[in-house]
């Protein structure tokens, strides 16, 4: 079967409003005359350019990529494609991100056992989007009613400050969509900086997400061990006979979770030693949040009250970015 573009996916349904960027020239020591083109609004500390052009059209092309099936345990269904980010840009686009996005280490209290825990994220974070009941017009500059845009949200509506999927993110959305069938309105994308940054297992089975919440999730750089369990059984519950599932994904591979996976089993990063889980790892997760206590969630736990951080080439680490110290440009 031929290929289709993303634009050919699309030709038959409305497309969606985007994010139109501004188009600012090229710094003395670039070598291209083109111009390069940014997604830029208000909460963004500083402007994110759209894709490199030799990378975008291979993304595009990735709209029919197959993966392998795995539905040979109860409650499990997954898509595993390795690859599906092709190895001639998976590096380029590992570095274009970690360069070029904002991240955050965030800080936050839960309360256990009646007292007060302060927990450090570890690993960087960042997210964009918006739940379903909304949705950005005239460049993001405003929130309006999903079911009626003449209707401009109430302020107090979200706590948080909400932010539009960039262009350089919003593209490979659009391409993951068209490829799983699926509808997705958030972006949540980790940085894992050495092998010692990693996430509990958890399942991100939240009443915001719905029933059956499918999650599109990416690799790029280091390659870490993706380690799964089934949940134990409830009171009452017969025990299943399941087995632990551990892939080691790869730079450019793609796990899509989708149908009673979430419900029924846990999935993690553990801590790794040695020189490969050191060279950092990006993680971008699309899902799609329902009601706006979703979009309070994810910006709480992936962006809170902290400086935004940005890679340091010389440095060869993430260093807190300020608009009175720094420019990334």
């Amino acid at each position: 079967m031929a290929k289709r573009t993303l634009d050919t996916f699309f030709s038959s349904t409305p497309k969606k409003p985007r994010i139109e960027a501004t188009t600012q020239p090229p710094s003395e020591n670039a070598q291209s005359s083109v111009p390069t083109q940014y997604t830029t609004h208000s909460t963004y500390p500083w402007p994110i350019p759209y894709l490199p052009p030799h990378i975008t059209p291979e993304i595009e092309l990735l709209v029919t990529a197959e993966g392998k099936m795995i539905k040979d345990q109860p409650h499990l269904d997954l898509m595993y494609f390795q690859p599906f980010i092709p190895k001639s840009i998976e590096k380029d686009l590992f570095n274009f991100l970690r360069s070029e996005l904002f991240f955050y280490r965030v800080k936050y209290t839960i309360k256990r056992f009646g007292k007060e825990t302060l927990i450090n994220t570890p690993r960087f974070t960042t997210v964009f989007g918006l739940d379903e009941t909304s949705r950005f017009v005239e460049d993001g500059a405003r929130i309006v009613d999903a079911s009626d845009p003449t209707k401009t949200v109430r302020r107090d509506k979200y706590k948080c400050k909400p932010r539009p999927i960039p262009e350089c993110l919003d593209f490979l959305r659009r391409v993951t969509e068209a490829n799983t069938d699926t509808r997705y309105n958030f972006c949540l994308v980790n940085y894992y900086a050495s092998g010692s940054d990693s996430i509990s297992f958890h399942s991100d089975d939240e009443r915001f997400l719905g029933e059956n919440p499918a999650i599109a999730s990416f690799t790029l750089g280091a390659r870490r061990d993706f380690l799964m369990k089934h949940k134990p059984p409830k009171e009452g519950e017969l025990k299943l006979e399941t087995k632990d599932i551990k892939l080691p994904l790869a730079s450019g591979d793609m796990v899509l979770m989708r149908g009673p996976t979430q419900s029924n089993w846990l999935h993690s990063i553990p801590k790794r030693k040695g020189a490969e889980a050191d060279r950092g790892r990006i993680n971008i997760t699309f899902r799609r949040a329902m009601i706006p206590a979703g979009t309070e969630n994810y910006y709480r736990y992936n962006v809170g009250d902290g400086v935004p951080h940005k890679w340091d080439l010389s440095k060869k680490e993430m260093v807190p970015w300020s608009s009175r110290t720094s420019d990334p440009r």
